[in-house]
């Protein structure tokens, strides 16, 4: 079967640190472009971070760069992002998938919850 799965989503409080984890079943992640993208309640979809197939170069919202940071394990087939400095905006549904940014995709998990609250 081919899907992504989040994981690593939890409370949090401001200031402190999550890791996102996406585990790939059925499908190479390192011949694929990945994106994480969030939404928090009440609001529509938001690009957070992408990697690039072919060079693997990464890049980031202006919102979380220098906070986050994205990376992937080929040994293991999974796709990464590392959370830092967590603010209650970063409050949202966090959700994997493939291709670029917001653009088409066709490989999407269900979504991992990260809550940043005092």
């Amino acid at each position: 079967e081919i899907q992504l799965v989040e994981s690593g989503g939890g409370l949090v409080q401001p200031g402190g640190s999550l890791r996102l984890s996406c585990v790939a079943s059925g499908v190479n992640i390192m011949r694929q472009h990945m994106t994480w993208v969030r939404q928090a309640p009440g609001k529509g979809l938001e690009w957070v971070s992408g990697i690039d197939a072919v060079d693997g170069s990464t890049v980031y919202a202006d919102s979380v760069k220098g906070r986050f940071t994205i990376s992937r394990d080929n040994a293991e087939n999974t796709l990464y992002l590392h959370m830092n400095s967590l603010k209650p905006e970063d409050t949202a549904m966090y959700y994997c998938r493939n291709g670029l940014m917001l653009g088409p995709f066709s490989l999407q998990g269900k979504g991992t919850q990260v809550t940043v609250s005092s």
